[in-house]
């Protein structure tokens, strides 16, 4: 079994952090780069840190925690929110998801965010499994709707 290790991603890992991005979020590389880039330069608006699993010397898997006033289910804010977790092919059922969060959980309490909150598509049904192993607890689920003006 391989072997693997949690941390703050190097700025090195940028471009690992933004394929997976790019891959999670379903959008191009370009738009996942302006994102990265962003966050790289200390520009980013919301997001904090971002947490690497690393397997067999690879970047595998990444867990991206920003701040928000305010999710559902937390009403003392501001909290921790996991905008991106991704775990890729080769880190899968090995804990690197888990590890992710345990350190994801150790950064918030550390600034003294009351919650750490995320959220998974409707029809996702392995992300929301995946939250429900690492002991979130699902508060709300939601229909969006839009009406185009132009």
């Amino acid at each position: 079994m391989s072997k693997f290790e949690i941390r703050e991603m190097r700025p090195d890992e940028e471009d690992a952090w933004a394929q997976m991005r790019a891959d999670l979020f379903r959008i191009t590389f370009a738009e996942a780069k302006e994102d990265t880039a962003a966050f790289m330069a200390g520009d980013h608006l919301t997001l904090k840190i971002v947490f690497v699993g690393v397997v067999d010397g690879e970047v595998a898997a990444f867990l991206e925690i920003s701040e928000r006033t305010y999710a559902d289910g937390c009403y003392d804010g501001p909290v921790a929110y996991m905008e991106g977790w991704f775990v890729g092919e080769k880190a899968r059922g090995m804990g690197v998801g888990q590890a992710l969060v345990d350190a994801a959980i150790t950064w918030a309490k550390s600034k003294n965010y009351p919650h750490l909150a995320s959220d998974a598509e409707l029809s996702n049904l392995d992300g929301h499994k995946a939250h429900e192993a690492v002991g979130f607890e699902e508060v709300d689920r939601v229909v969006q709707y839009r009406m185009a003006l132009k």
